[in-house]
């Protein structure tokens, strides 16, 4: 038995099973190198130390989706497992993920930082509450009226919440060097169709909005979002206002401000008046803003799916295990569906050496 991270105990694979499986070495193929691919790459390794495991994507690093996202752990009620206890149990598991590389000596090579933050509004104090993390992270709470006097004029409600952040320019770099140290290999290709990979025991479908076209997905819908980056070394507190404006700080001084969530959009360049709209919310909001210098502005194309899909399936005797569809929170929620991705993928393996037993 082992501690799981939600803090509970979960049976390992039988250790016969993970003799044979290890003996034999699955030649295991994860696609999309993006937070979720390379999260279900870390735990898979940590499973199985001597497997043969192998990225295969068109973007990495700088080029995903998830190093637009600033990372901030708050998921949001758009984001649905199958059902509420599944969803709880996936950001739980996350949150614990997240906490155990936070207070590890490579949270600062990984990225991962604590933030505290606010969120306030200025119409109704339910939207300043999270039911989804309230009873997980360290302080959660109403503010006092002198916190109001943070923001300018006109907001009259808020809370104050603990949580994390995870720089995706940090984290994916850190996974991928520790992945190709322990003997994992990189492909740079697209994958357009699950038959050009037979030679594999076991696939994880990580692919974003990529799955779209290659499961035929027409449940995953694209949701455009776009932000600036700026230079704001002296920001260390995360700020939410109405309207999806955020304000949040970077580990090296450069900071994340949002957004928009457009719906079905497969718009992935700058548009000006999204631009002069989050500007204008976010110093609404933190007026220190007005004049701040701006670095760059970036767009990407969030995977959403309800419910988010973590699932296996047959596909021409092939082995497949999809986790994708976590629309604006597959930074802070990657590790919480990749425990699961990878259990379901060892449960399959499993099944293949009891067969052959």
């Amino acid at each position: 038995m082992r501690r799981n991270l939600t803090g509970g105990h979960t049976p390992r694979v039988s250790r016969s099973s993970r003799q044979i499986m290890d003996r034999n070495s699955p030649k295991i193929a994860v696609l999309g190198a993006g937070v979720i691919g390379l999260t279900v790459v870390k735990i898979l390794q940590e499973e199985l130390r001597h497997a043969d495991v192998t990225v295969i994507s068109e973007k990495f690093k700088e080029d995903t989706v998830s190093n637009v996202a600033a990372g901030i752990f708050r998921p949001g009620l758009s984001f649905r497992g199958p059902s509420y206890e599944v969803t709880k149990r996936w950001i739980d598991k996350s949150w614990y993920f997240w906490q155990d590389i936070l207070k590890s000596r490579d949270a600062d090579e990984a990225g991962v930082i604590p933030v505290s933050s606010y969120i306030f509004s200025k119409e109704n104090y339910h939207v300043t509450r999270n039911r989804l993390i309230e009873d997980i992270v360290p302080i959660y709470r109403a503010v006092d009226k002198d916190e109001l006097k943070l923001v300018s004029e006109g907001w009259k409600y808020g809370s104050y919440f603990t949580t994390v952040k995870t720089g995706c320019d940090r984290y994916l770099p850190w996974i991928q060097r520790t992945f190709e140290s322990k003997g994992g290999k990189i492909i740079n290709r697209n994958v357009d169709s699950f038959t050009s990979l037979p030679k594999y025991d076991l696939v994880f479908n990580c692919t974003g909005m990529g799955a779209k076209y290659l499961c035929k997905d027409d449940d995953l819908v694209p949701i455009r979002g776009q932000v600036f980056k700026v230079k704001a070394p002296w920001l260390k507190t995360a700020f939410y206002g109405d309207y999806d404006a955020y304000i949040i700080p970077g580990q090296d001084g450069i900071a994340t401000l949002g957004g928009v969530r457009q719906y079905d959009s497969y718009n992935t360049q700058v548009c000006r008046h999204d631009a002069a709209a989050i500007m204008e919310r976010c110093v609404d909001l933190l007026p220190a803003l007005k004049n701040v210098e701006i670095v760059g502005q970036r767009v990407g194309l969030r995977p959403h799916r309800v419910p988010v899909r973590v699932e296996s399936e047959m596909i021409d005797k092939l082995k497949v295990v999809h986790c994708y569809g976590h629309g604006g929170y597959g930074v802070m929620c990657a590790p919480g569906t990749a425990i699961d991705a990878v259990q379901i993928g060892l449960d399959l393996l499993r099944s293949s050496v009891r067969s052959k037993i």
